[in-house]
């Protein structure tokens, strides 16, 4: 992702969240945090999802993830996912969490089929709701292995 890309990301984030990240938010996570990476998925010239991280120390923590709505269930997710976990391995990761509305049982779903596992519940989470969150994590040990890292 590029500062080029926020005002695109944000339709992506507007149409994805009830609480949707400013693009400041967006254009401070690219040009101040480095810890952070962030990608895009683009189809047709036309960013359709997104995907953030922060690597601190040996820990991936994924930010957020969103597919445009009309793309949905087309693999998008499943990919953004697996470039941040390349890019994970590359900086010697060794474990990615995140956390996810404990309503969300689609998302869970993907998340669980990629290897991740229920860990724990953040109580009241969200601030639009006062959901809960369900903490996930997937150890890196087998991919970590492989890459030689």
């Amino acid at each position: 992702m590029t500062v080029a890309d926020i005002p695109q990301v944000h339709l992506v984030e507007r149409r994805s969240f009830p609480n949707p990240w400013s693009k400041n938010i967006f254009l401070s996570e690219l040009t101040r945090n480095d810890a952070a990476i962030y990608i895009v998925a683009v189809v047709d010239e036309r960013i359709v999802g997104y995907a953030g991280m922060w690597i601190i120390l040996d820990e991936g923590h994924i930010t957020n993830i969103a597919v445009e709505p009309a793309y949905r269930r087309r693999g998008i997710g499943r990919g953004l996912l697996g470039e941040l976990t390349r890019y994970a391995l590359g900086r010697g990761v060794v474990a990615m969490t995140l956390e996810v509305r404990v309503s969300n049982t689609g998302a869970q779903a993907l998340y669980t089929e990629l290897g991740f596992e229920p860990r724990g519940i953040r109580r009241e989470y969200y601030q639009d709701d006062k959901e809960d969150a369900l903490i996930m994590w997937r150890e890196l040990g087998e991919e970590r292995t492989d890459t030689g890292n």
